[in-house]
C-alpha cells in the first residue's frame, strides 16, 4: 500500500537521537511483518507490577504498532498473541488474557474504521470461551469490507497444529477423490493453512531476547528475515520497529540464490 506522507511524517514527528523516519527507506517496506510479542510478564516484574499490568501494557504497544504499520504501507502485519501452548499457563492468567483480548476488541473496533483495517485471526477459535470468540466474531464481521491493511491476530494458534490440520483435510480430499494426490504440491499445501490468502512474512521480529520461533509459522518463515531485540513488548514502539526495518534494508535477501 502506497503511505499517506503527511500522516507518516507527523506520526514519527518527534524522532530519538540515533534514528528518524529519514533512515527509512519507504519504497522498500516489507509487505507482511510478524511479530512474537514476547516479554510482557518480565517488563512488569522490572517494573514491580502484577503480568495482568505487563498484559494490559503489551495491548497499549500493539495498537501504536497497528498504527505505525498503517502509516508505513504495511499489506499484512501478523502478531502471536496467544499459542496452543499458552493453556499452559495458571489459569487465572488464561481467563485474564481472554477477558483482556474480549474488551480490548470491543474498545478499538474504532481504530479498525477509522484506518480501513480488517481482522483476520489464525488458529483454532473454536475452543475460546464464549464471550471471547463472539467478540471476534463480531470484530471479523465489522472490519470484513475494510480495504486496508490486514491485521491477523493469532489465537489459539500452533504451526505444528495447523500443518497437521492442513495434512488431515488434503487427506480428506485425496480420499473423497476430489484431489489427485499426484498435484500435491507447496501451493496446494499453502492454502490449507490459516494463512492461505495473505503473502508470507518478510520480516519477523521477536522482542525480549528469545532466540526461537516458538511454534509460529513454521512452513511461512522459510525466507523471512528475523530481527531479535531485547526491548521487551510493552517498550517496543514505532521507533524500535523503525530500528527493525533499517536492519532489514540492509540485507541481502537471495532466497537461496546467488547474485551474478
Amino acid at each position: 500500500m502506497v503511505p499517506d506522507l503527511a500522516k507518516l511524517q507527523e506520526h514519527y514527528a518527534v524522532a530519538p537521537s540515533d534514528i528518524s523516519l529519514a533512515d527509512i527507506n519507504l519504497e522498500h517496506v516489507p509487505r507482511h511483518i510478524s511479530i512474537i510479542m514476547d516479554g510482557n510478564g518480565r517488563w512488569a516484574r522490572a517494573q514491580g507490577l502484577d503480568r495482568s499490568q505487563g498484559h494490559k501494557a503489551g495491548v497499549a504497544c500493539l495498537k501504536e504498532i497497528i498504527t505505525s504499520c498503517v502509516r508505513l504501507g504495511v499489506d499484512v502485519l501478523s502478531a502471536y498473541a496467544f499459542s496452543t501452548e499458552n493453556w499452559r499457563r495458571p489459569q487465572h492468567e488464561v481467563d485474564l488474557l481472554m477477558q483482556l483480548f474480549a474488551h480490548t476488541l470491543v474498545k478499538e473496533l474504532h481504530l479498525f474504521t477509522e484506518e480501513n483495517v480488517k481482522l483476520v485471526f489464525l488458529g483454532d477459535l473454536t475452543v475460546l470461551p464464549k464471550k471471547t470468540r463472539e467478540t471476534f466474531e463480531l470484530g471479523l464481521e465489522r472490519t470484513k469490507n475494510n480495504t486496508g491493511m490486514i491485521l491477523a491476530l493469532a489465537v489459539n494458534y500452533g504451526s505444528r497444529a495447523e500443518l497437521t490440520r492442513a495434512t488431515r483435510l488434503i487427506a480428506q480430499e485425496v480420499a473423497a477423490g476430489s484431489l489427485d494426490i499426484e498435484k500435491i504440491d507447496e501451493t496446494v499445501l499453502s492454502n490449507y493453512l490459516y494463512t492461505a490468502s495473505l503473502p508470507d512474512p518478510e520480516l519477523l521480529i521477536r522482542t525480549s531476547g528469545e532466540l526461537r520461533i516458538s511454534n509460529f509459522l513454521l512452513w511461512q518463515l522459510a525466507y523471512t528475515e528475523f530481527y531479535v531485540t531485547d526491548t521487551f513488548w510493552p517498550d517496543f514502539d514505532r521507533w524500535e520497529l523503525a530500528r527493525a526495518l533499517v536492519s532489514f534494508q540492509t540485507r541481502d535477501r537471495r532466497f537461496g540464490g546467488v547474485k551474478s
